[in-house]
């Protein structure tokens, strides 16, 4: 038996990633600070897309310090990213538009079309790769991801910006700065599981259509749906569990309901703690399946190393 070779082995990860994390955040600042200053429209595109962008790319940018193999050149990623996040973006919408409707089980089916789509873009753009590894796959289906965050962000942003008194470009920052801080935690994250399983075949040749991704992505759909639809949960469970009678009427009748200063602390509670807890799962699956791609290649690479007999 013999050892074979992964391709050329990446260089040591360097932290380019943080240059374009610092000079890309004080654009952006720049760009907050000129646009507030001079009220000028034309700089809201930029605006847009620099508080979009920033934090998927720069994710992106460190993925790519840390892929396995030399397969996953920089022109690989871009792809990925844009063709990737477009196609996500583009395909999640004729779905949702045709196949949802407003009901309870809303989240969730958006949950199983958003993450349908991105793994099916993921699959379609890295199908020619000879050698298909976990690691690799994690650090594709992220680049998937964010860049399916990206272009949603920036239609989040946009529309932020009009509000029933007028163009508001506080709504526009705030909708960005929150989006940014948790990127890292959602589509990118999701989507890495998925590209981790996915590329997770013992051959490495294939594609692993297996039970486990299709758990793995019923799994994921779920943590999403959850997502989504947290603020609703914190709000059922304050109003189960500090709701009076009179304001659970008001409610049926149709009329806003002014919450007490326990409710809306408990609300805020339970809606940011809620996310925090399906953050620490996802970053905690990922981490476990991380660590099964590594002990797979150490399997194999043991597995094909020569045997030496005394």
């Amino acid at each position: 038996m013999h050892y074979e070779s992964t391709g050329s082995a990446p260089s040591r990860p360097r932290r380019s990633w943080l240059r374009i994390l610092g000079v890309g955040l004080l654009l952006w600042l720049l760009t907050v600070v000129v646009t507030f200053a001079t009220g000028n429209p034309n700089l809201v595109p930029t605006l847009v897309l620099l508080g979009s962008f920033l934090v998927p790319v720069t994710f992106v940018a460190w993925a790519f310090g840390r892929r396995h193999s030399g397969e996953v050149t920089a022109e690989l990623l871009l792809n990925t990213f844009i063709t990737g996040g477009v196609l996500g973006v583009l395909g999640a919408s004729l779905l949702e538009t045709y196949l949802l409707h407003p009901s309870p089980g809303l989240f969730f089916g958006v949950g199983l079309v958003e993450e349908a789509v991105k793994l099916a873009a993921l699959a379609f753009l890295t199908r020619r790769l000879t050698r298909k590894f976990a690691l690799d796959g994690m650090i594709l289906g992220a680049a998937v991801g964010f860049g399916f965050a990206a272009f949603e962000s920036a239609g989040y942003a946009f529309t932020a910006l009009f509000t029933e008194h007028g163009l508001s470009l506080v709504d526009l920052v705030q909708t960005e700065i929150l989006r940014g801080l948790l990127a890292p935690v959602g589509h990118g994250l999701w989507t890495a599981i998925l590209g981790g399983v996915l590329f997770s075949a013992s051959d490495h040749r294939h594609f692993a259509f297996t039970r486990r991704l299709l758990l793995s992505y019923l799994g994921v759909s779920v943590l999403h749906a959850l997502w989504d639809s947290m603020h609703g949960i914190a709000l059922t469970l304050t109003l189960l569990l500090t709701g009076t009678p009179t304001q659970s009427w008001l409610l049926e009748q149709g009329y806003q309901v002014q919450p007490t200063p326990l409710q809306a602390n408990l609300f805020t509670l339970l809606s940011w703690g809620g996310l925090v807890v399906l953050a620490l799962v996802g970053v905690g699956w990922l981490v476990l399946e991380r660590r099964g791609a590594n002990r797979q290649e150490r399997s194999a690479v043991l597995w094909r190393m020569p045997t030496v007999r005394g």
